[in-house]
């Protein structure tokens, strides 16, 4: 198997740590999805990244799909859990971080892409307040727990260090280390893992 991606998606960043908590074997390729020459198409035409190709050439997308494939191959360290009630608790909780990333991406693009006079100030606004006002869910959630849902680790943490460490390398200005301090020492303890230490992205 291989995952199509890039060092600084945290989608991508997300299924290598969930391969790697798996202890599952996975290659990666790497892929500028923005690039003029870019072949990602082939394989998601979506154009997005992450992208699974199984060993007899299907391809499976998007992250979550993926996450959910890996969990199933490997019965070290579940990741989701089993109880409807608790995995529905799980997903959501991976919808909401996932949720953080998509507005970040967002207002990223209309900062880069779009010419300075055709900008909207207005719609990064709105993005941003997405971001805030799901860091402090994720905050109010976690409270003094140890982790984002039940006694160990579990696919809610891995989404939520991802996001967090992709707002630290695209939105330094955004002080969630400062405002949640919970969330932060969570963050600290992930990255005490060999699964996040080896995916960490460079910088940018």
């Amino acid at each position: 198997m291989k995952i199509i991606g890039s060092l600084t998606s945290p989608y991508v960043r997300k299924v290598r740590i969930v391969f790697s908590e798996k202890k599952v074997d996975v290659d990666l390729e790497l892929e500028n999805v923005w690039a003029a020459d870019t072949k990602i198409a082939i394989s998601n035409p979506l154009g997005k990244v992450p992208c699974l190709i199984l060993e007899d050439g299907e391809a499976i997308y998007d992250s979550r799909v993926i996450a959910e494939y890996a969990d199933a191959l490997s019965p070290v360290s579940k990741l989701i859990p089993a109880d409807s009630r608790e995995r529905a608790s799980v997903k959501t909780w991976e919808a909401l971080v996932d949720g953080i990333m998509d507005a970040g991406i967002l207002a990223r693009l209309e900062r880069t892409w779009r010419p300075a006079e055709l900008q909207s100030s207005a719609w990064v606004d709105r993005q941003m307040g997405k971001i805030q006002n799901s860091l402090r869910q994720m905050s109010e959630v976690l409270g003094e727990n140890a982790w984002c849902h039940g006694n160990q680790i579990t696919l809610a943490d891995i989404a939520t260090g991802c996001a967090l460490g992709w707002l630290l390398l695209r939105f330094p200005d955004v002080k969630w280390q400062v405002q949640y301090p919970n969330l932060d020492r969570l963050y600290q303890k992930l990255l005490q893992r060999p699964s996040f230490a080896e995916t960490e992205p460079p910088a940018a």
